[in-house]
């Protein structure tokens, strides 16, 4: 039986790069970033009552979703692509419109928040490296409650939102 409310979030945008900061530029070292090629975006948000049941499901689906356009012209997933992975801690996207306020009362806290990101992000890293074609693709990962400069370039934004 599922509830009425969503447990998750996750938002997926096909890229031909991107890259995010993950540390911020402080007096005595530049700013760090990661980056990754052609593949996926991910930005991820969990809500309350979310769990490890629910992490499961969420990388399952941000993984074998078909959204990149094949060489051949047909949807593949990212692991048929083969493509890097660059998740971004989102909470934002649990947020819903209240008047002309952003309220974020579901939100999960951010101690469980943080664990269930780590998790996510592990089960990602370990279903792509154990893919013969994804061998090469990497899996890169945005700091969890922390404000992050992000860029892309993309063939068309093509973006889904899918609610667990």
């Amino acid at each position: 039986m599922t509830s009425a409310q969503p447990n998750g979030r996750i938002l997926l945008q096909q890229c031909l790069s991107a890259k995010l900061m993950v540390q911020p530029a402080t007096e005595d070292e530049e700013a760090k970033y990661v980056t990754i090629n052609r593949g996926l975006i991910v930005y991820v948000c969990f809500l309350q009552g979310a769990n490890m049941e629910i992490v499961e499901k969420m990388a399952k689906a941000a993984l074998n979703t078909r959204l990149s356009d094949a060489k051949n012209g047909k949807l593949v997933s990212v692991l048929d692509l083969p493509g890097d992975v660059l998740i971004i801690p989102q909470a934002t996207l649990g947020g819903n419109l209240k008047g002309k306020v952003m309220q974020y009362h579901r939100n999960i806290n951010k101690e469980e928040g943080e664990n269930l990101y780590r998790a996510f992000v592990d089960l990602c890293r370990k279903t792509v490296q154990g893919q013969e074609k994804s061998k090469d693709c990497d899996v890169k990962a945005g700091t969890y409650g922390n404000r992050q400069v992000f860029s892309t370039d993309t063939n068309g934004p093509f973006t889904h939102l899918i609610e667990f």
